[in-house]
């Protein structure tokens, strides 16, 4: 909106603004990452670097987030199939399932 005339007006935003606007988020997202892999036990850290890391939700459509993950983590980075609607789902699975994942957990030794 024009703040003189207050009508709709058309602004062009370059990649690189959007590039540097998202910056701060995109690399405490990276810092996130690689603080959880720094805390990650060994075996499952050894799980990962076969298997990957998959991103899911909204963060995961960002342009070039799994490249950049991928390049600071050494590891392969997956983009779920409907990363945003995978969480949800996921949850509905386990939901429906509730009391298998509950004997699961209840068996499974605390660390």
């Amino acid at each position: 909106r024009d703040l003189v005339t207050g009508l709709p007006k058309t602004v062009v935003i370059s990649t690189e603004q959007i590039r540097q606007a998202i910056e701060e988020p995109v690399q405490a997202i990276v810092d996130a990452v690689k603080v959880t892999l720094d805390r990650t036990p060994p075996e499952l850290s050894s799980d990962l670097m076969e298997q990957g890391i998959v991103l899911t939700g909204g963060g995961a459509l960002l342009n070039g987030i799994a490249q950049r993950l991928e390049f600071e983590t050494n590891m392969p980075i997956i983009v779920a199939n409907d990363p945003l609607n995978c969480v949800a789902l996921g949850s509905g699975m386990c939901l429906e399932e509730l009391e298998s994942f509950s004997r699961m957990l209840k068996s499974s030794p605390t660390r």
